[in-house]
């Protein structure tokens, strides 16, 4: 299905500043679906051959549904999806008038869809611009109510329709939605998590009862309404600081602004609050205070926060000790007189060194994944440095990387470091000779899907004849092989290049474990 600015864009002439507030308010409008009990849909006037919208110079308007949302308060009145419909003619009728006159049309009789009794309102949809001036009618706001489950209104849902009633004037007169402010998402709180009722002067004139339940919590144990909500915010908070902070909110929004949303912690509870301003017509008569509970959610978040801490405190701790074996191990290889045992302990610095370059980035990451191009270089800069010991010459060989590895895993992680390590030290021990022209050692890596491809090339003299990785006996081959086919459930390939040297050719699946 198309996005709404997609079907905007196909079917309408509506410019940039239009279709994102048609944006702003498709992601803000589940506030007054579900307070108004009833069906949104945002309908468009379709344009012409001509670029014109359909109606303008006379015949019967179209209209276009390019956006819908339903109710968690009250039945639907639509079982199937109404946005991409183009309608026209006499269903239409007040959608014409509502976009003609600028006015919320609330006439007529109930409407049938299929067995569901509706009845049909027009809001027409406004905004102001950066010169603040309000634009024309841009698109009409459908409600439709399911009338099916009608029944004698309570005094919350009394209090839900004259809300819905305020807000539905400020969408024509476009003033709804507010300016949405960085990082906030518009999905809590909602309606149902708890609704305060504010007029003029800031007292509470209706409280649902989960915004009762929800202030109770923080500590106020009798009933909100008569409450001064500003001055009650400033009283029962912890921190004088933060208690002020919520009262200034809530006056802002009396005031006719839209301030961001706040948390409020006291006595170990936590509730997150949303203010917004009733200016129907531009008189400011109050403001809506949304509430909604959140004490759990940040039990867990803490929770979370105090795991992922004690992960990475232990990643460090792990990449102390490794470098404390690492070190050891060198002052071993010092004591050791006979060369294999000497080189066979530097190799085992080696590679205890590339497994603590996996922790010490995860000691410092997020989660369990890491940025592995870093990881990669460093091993390959280590590779280039002892190329020189090797060979006993001085032997200068370059070791540099082609393409990107992304973030990995750490089960991933851990073992390619290896394997790569061995396969990058096997290439600058063996590959070149004294006499070998610009040594360089090229790692490639390439993603697809969910596939990881990576190939260790060298320009030196190649494999030997005969060579057969499966029975060699070297123990780099033997960590290769089984790291490569174990951990890593993928394959490899030794074999030589046709423009000269030889390559490893590394195939590592991706997919979750």
């Amino acid at each position: 299905m198309s996005t709404l600015r997609d079907l905007v864009e196909e079917h309408t002439n509506l410019g940039p500043d239009d279709i994102d507030h048609l944006t702003r308010l498709a992601g803000d409008w589940q506030l007054i679906s579900d307070l108004s009990f009833a069906d949104l849909l945002l309908w468009v006037p379709v344009a012409d051959a001509s670029g014109s919208r359909t109606g303008d110079h006379g015949g019967a308007p179209a209209f276009i549904c390019v956006a819908q949302v339903r109710p968690t308060t009250a039945p639907t009145a639509y079982q199937d999806d109404q946005v991409g419909r183009i309608v026209g003619g006499p269903e239409v009728a007040h959608l014409a008038i509502a976009r003609q006159q600028g006015r919320i049309w609330r006439e007529g009789d109930p409407v049938w869809y299929g067995d569901t009794p509706a009845r049909h309102e027009a809001v027409p949809v406004r905004h102001r611009r950066a010169d603040g001036e309000t634009s024309e009618v841009i698109a009409v706001a459908g409600r439709d109510t399911n009338l099916s489950t009608a029944r004698t209104p309570s005094q919350l849902e009394l209090n839900y329709l004259t809300s819905a009633d305020d807000l539905a004037q400020m969408v024509a007169d476009g003033t709804f939605p507010p300016p949405r402010h960085p990082g906030e998402t518009t999905s809590a709180p909602r309606v149902g998590d708890g609704l305060i009722r504010l007029d003029a002067s800031g007292k509470v004139t209706y409280a649902s009862p989960n915004a009762q339940s929800a202030f109770r919590r923080l500590g106020h144990a009798s009933h909100l309404v008569g409450e001064d909500l500003a001055a009650l915010l400033g009283r029962i908070a912890d921190d004088p600081l933060e208690g002020s902070e919520a009262s200034a909110r809530v006056l802002a929004a009396l005031r006719g602004d839209s301030p961001a949303r706040k948390e409020i912690e006291v006595r170990g509870a936590t509730v997150l609050t949303r203010a917004l301003p009733l200016i129907p017509a531009g008189v400011p008569i109050g403001a809506l205070i949304l509430a909604r509970d959140v004490t759990e959610v940040r039990r867990r978040d803490r929770a979370l926060i105090t795991k992922d801490a004690t992960i990475r405190e232990i990643h460090h701790r792990v990449k102390n000790n490794l470098q404390t074996v690492a070190a050891l191990l060198r002052l071993q290889a010092r004591r050791v007189d006979a060369p294999e045992a000497k080189a066979a302990l530097e190799e085992s610095v080696r590679r205890v060194a590339s497994i603590a370059l996996v922790h010490e980035t995860l000691a410092m990451s997020a989660d369990e994944a890491v940025e592995f191009d870093g990881i990669v270089d460093r091993v390959a800069t280590a590779a280039a440095e002892v190329a020189g010991g090797f060979s006993g010459s001085g032997i200068s060989v370059r070791v540099r990387r082609e393409g990107s590895f992304g973030v990995l895993p750490a089960e991933i992680a851990t073992p390619l470091v290896m394997v790569l390590n061995e396969l990058l030290l096997n290439a600058v021990e063996h590959a070149f000779t004294e006499d070998s022209e610009d040594p360089e050692v090229v790692v490639s890596a390439h993603r697809f899907r969910k596939q990881l491809q990576v190939t260790v090339a060298d320009n030196g003299r190649g494999l030997p004849d005969g060579f057969n990785p499966s029975s060699a006996k070297r123990l780099g081959l033997q960590i290769i092989r089984t790291l490569t086919t174990g951990e890593l459930r993928g394959s490899i390939e030794m074999r030589n290049r046709a423009e000269g040297g030889a390559e490893a050719l590394l195939e590592v699946p991706l997919a979750k474990r």
